[in-house]
């Protein structure tokens, strides 16, 4: 029996990873510094992948729609830049385009972004 395959892993570690994903940054907005690092973040998870990969943004963008089409918000602006800006890369962007949001300042859409979670997330037990 063949295994199907997401962006070139097992679907089932695909699909473990943007659950611990998922998991992780859920945990990660209740604590004070909530952000975290591609790199960071890429090495807690099931499966071997670097920042700088193109699938790295394709699943942080799964998660971030799915928590979107539920009215939680972007979960992934979390995750940022290690040195520099501090803020997530073109991919988050692109993604909240894609989501239909129309904005010309990206730290400004970012900050917004990030206090629509904060909302969220402090309203739940």
């Amino acid at each position: 029996m063949a295994v199907g395959m997401i962006q070139g892993f097992p679907a089932s570690d695909w699909i473990a990873a943007r659950e611990a994903v998922r998991s992780l940054l859920t945990q990660r907005i209740r604590t004070p510094d909530p952000f975290i690092s591609y790199s960071a973040l890429v090495a807690l998870l099931p499966i071997a992948i670097e920042p700088d990969d193109p699938r790295l943004s394709e699943l942080l963008d799964d998660v971030s729609s799915s928590e979107h089409e539920q009215g939680r918000g972007f979960l992934t602006v979390l995750v940022v830049h290690k040195r520099g800006s501090r803020v997530p890369g073109p991919g988050f962007f692109k993604m909240a385009r894609r989501h239909g949001f129309e904005f010309d300042n990206n730290e400004r859409f970012f900050l917004q972004e990030y206090q629509r979670l904060l909302s969220y997330w402090r309203n739940q037990a």
